[in-house]
């Protein structure tokens, strides 16, 4: 892969597995140093930092942090401003995801679905922002074809993803033209690893998506790698992966 991003430094939030670790992955693949940040993911973290180190020695480490936790986002730019000396692109990917039906939301379910989908990629993009600013970085944050179109029984969660899909905007708006902002909205690509749907549920899913298939954790890598790497004039947008799925709602 072109190394067109050689030189520079991407933060990306629950980067450790699945959809994260692939975004990690592709960055890395483009040349990029990567700050591999995780919850409770520790061992996923640094085997995947040590696969990229081996690749390339010294380009990637990992940070544990609860981005529930109001001091977390700071420690995060700490740790990879003292690991790698700059930042370049932030990627919000980290997100809890849960069913809340009404008649059964909870104070602490909202604290944790606002608070990782959308209160620490506020706060996180806020401290980015000098850092970004100096390098004409950018911020990629990963919605859900659900912010346009609500899940049924997932509440907040679709709450918050619409909440982060207007930060997207509100944020290319703000920080232009140094800036640029965008965000990546996956359809069915993986199935949440404590998903209680059936095996019936998801094949009705893929049955309306035009594309008849689910997609990959690389697919939305592209597509990030795209909106940073390639996309110099492309800001405020949010980039539709789900096969057509949110056509055919």
């Amino acid at each position: 892969m072109e190394a067109v991003l050689s030189g520079q430094v991407a933060l990306v939030t629950g980067g450790a597995k699945r959809v994260g670790a692939a975004i990690c992955r592709a960055l890395h693949g483009a040349g990029a140093q990567v700050m591999i940040h995780h919850r409770a993911s520790r061992a996923e973290a640094q085997a995947l930092a040590a696969e990229l180190d081996r690749q390339r020695p010294g380009s990637a480490d990992s940070v544990q942090g609860n981005l529930l936790q109001a001091e977390t986002p700071a420690r995060l730019m700490e740790a990879v401003l003292a690991r790698f000396g700059r930042l370049d692109i932030l990627v919000n990917n980290a997100s809890s995801f849960f069913p809340t039906a009404v008649g059964e939301i909870t104070e602490a379910a909202w604290l944790d679905l606002i608070g990782t989908n959308l209160k620490a990629p506020l706060f996180l993009s806020q401290l980015a922002v000098p850092e970004l600013r100096s390098r004409r970085g950018s911020i990629v944050n990963i919605t859900d074809i659900h912010a346009e179109r609500p899940m049924r029984g997932y509440v907040v969660y679709s709450i918050a993803k619409a909440g982060l899909a207007a930060l997207t905007r509100s944020l290319a708006l703000e920080l232009g033209p140094e800036i640029r902002v965008n965000a990546v909205a996956p359809g069915p690509v993986l199935w949440p690893e404590d998903s209680h749907w059936s095996a019936e549920i998801r094949r009705r899913i893929l049955e309306q998506v035009p594309l008849r298939r689910q997609g990959e954790p690389e697919d939305i890598a592209r597509a990030v790698l795209y909106l940073v790497a390639h996309a110099p004039y492309v800001t405020g947008q949010t980039l539709v992966v789900d096969g057509g799925r949110s056509v055919s709602l």
